[in-house]
């Protein structure tokens, strides 16, 4: 059992806490950090997992520099408690660490079926990427359970590799939650096309291996057999170290202005933290890159003394075979939108509103708006259809 002192100590291996320490380091060069995360590997893009990796883009390139900021990096380890007044962590081989500031970026941990056991393959590491990757090499029929941001680029990925891929899910399309009914229902007709079967209002009820291949039932008793099963059924914030160190926990890890928690030398930051978005006017949770990254830094810069207000609206962005589109602010089909199509469903940007305020913005296959859509979204507003069509394609 060791005992160790930092001056910043982060839990979470993953771009937030890289983030975080490229923050501290642009304001204190020479201060003491430890980060301890779960995983064996050293932080790295989760984007490229679902996207570039299954195009052709080198392992390498996802890697981050971490290590290069003179920092203690303890990897593959777990911290199993939080003394928030002892301002200690313990880790799952008994080290303590001691530290003047925490930054808890524990990021969220996969929803599970109640089934499956390891079978599934809940696609969120690398050490998942390269377990999925290394069965796609021997093996060609997939399943992927989930609609959503995950499943559909994961069946996108794995069908662009040639594979035979089946989508099953309960909502009636392909992002339903996300997308307007119409254009969900383009994307299962468009998956179609490329080669993906699509199980839509569908739910896997079992699941049963036989020899090398597994065989799923369905709500309605229809089996499929496939050799691999992928799930993406969303993440659930990991608010374990949260909860021990008795800290204010609403859907995440409640965050101030500054990312503090309700323990002042305590910070959050990432898929974990909820925090309020002035744009918005609301609390929020964003499980996406920029936000990763924006909000990471800004942690880190403010534990360091900073003191500066974290007001970033993330954005985010999917690539689904030839489509694309990047996304800012809350994007949830039950809001009003409206729609201005270049060319329907292939080139165009929808409006989701609340009451006559922009809410979010698609960006679909529409690029270099982002800004302009934060504009928007932080505007006063009311906007009536006619206001918004030829706004921002430009």
């Amino acid at each position: 059992m060791a005992m160790m002192h930092y001056k910043y100590l982060i839990v979470g291996g993953g771009m937030t806490a890289d983030a975080a320490v490229q923050g501290i380091r642009e304001v204190d060069a020479t201060g003491t950090i430890g980060l301890i995360g779960a995983e064996a590997e050293v932080p790295y893009d989760r984007p490229p997992l679902s996207k570039g990796l299954w195009k052709g883009k080198p392992l390498e390139s996802i890697l981050r520099t971490t290590e290069q900021q003179k920092i203690d990096l303890h990897l593959g380890r777990r911290v199993t408690s939080v003394d928030a007044h002892a301002r200690q962590v313990a880790d799952d081989l008994g080290n303590v660490h001691t530290f003047d500031k925490l930054l808890l970026a524990t990021g969220g941990r996969p929803r599970r079926l109640p089934f499956g056991d390891e079978e599934i393959i809940y696609f969120r590491t690398l050490a998942d990427y390269r377990r999925l990757r290394d069965l796609a090499e021997t093996s060609n029929r997939f399943a992927v359970i989930g609609g959503g941001f995950i499943g559909s680029e994961i069946a996108a990925a794995l069908a662009l590799n040639g594979k035979d891929v089946t989508m099953i899910f309960p909502e009636t399309g392909i992002g339903a939650r996300v997308y307007p009914q119409d254009l969900s229902a383009f994307l299962n007709e468009y998956y179609r096309g490329r080669g993906v079967r699509i199980l839509a209002g569908q739910s896997v009820r079992g699941m049963e291996v036989r020899g090398r291949q597994v065989v799923l039932t369905t709500a309605d008793k229809t089996e499929i057999v496939v050799d691999g099963v992928i799930a993406g059924i969303g993440i659930e914030p990991d608010v374990e170290l949260a909860r021990l160190a008795q800290l204010e926990i609403d859907n995440g890890i409640v965050a101030d202005e500054f990312l503090r928690t309700s323990a002042p030398d305590i910070f959050a930051a990432g898929d974990v933290a909820r925090f309020y978005n002035p744009a918005l006017d609301k609390q929020i949770r964003v499980e996406h890159e920029d936000n990763a990254n924006m909000m990471g830094k800004q942690a880190g810069r403010n534990m360091a003394g900073a003191n500066e207000p974290y007001h970033h609206l993330p954005y985010f962005y999917s690539d689904l075979f030839d489509l694309g589109y990047e996304a800012v602010g809350e994007l949830d089909s039950n809001l009003e939108t409206v729609a201005d199509w270049q060319e329907l469903f292939k080139k165009g940007v929808v409006y989701y509103l609340q009451g006559g305020h922009v809410q979010g913005v698609l960006l679909w296959n529409v690029w270099d708006r982002v800004d302009a859509a934060r504009q928007l979204i932080a505007s006063q507003g009311p906007f009536r259809q006619a206001d918004l069509m030829g706004r921002l394609p430009g």
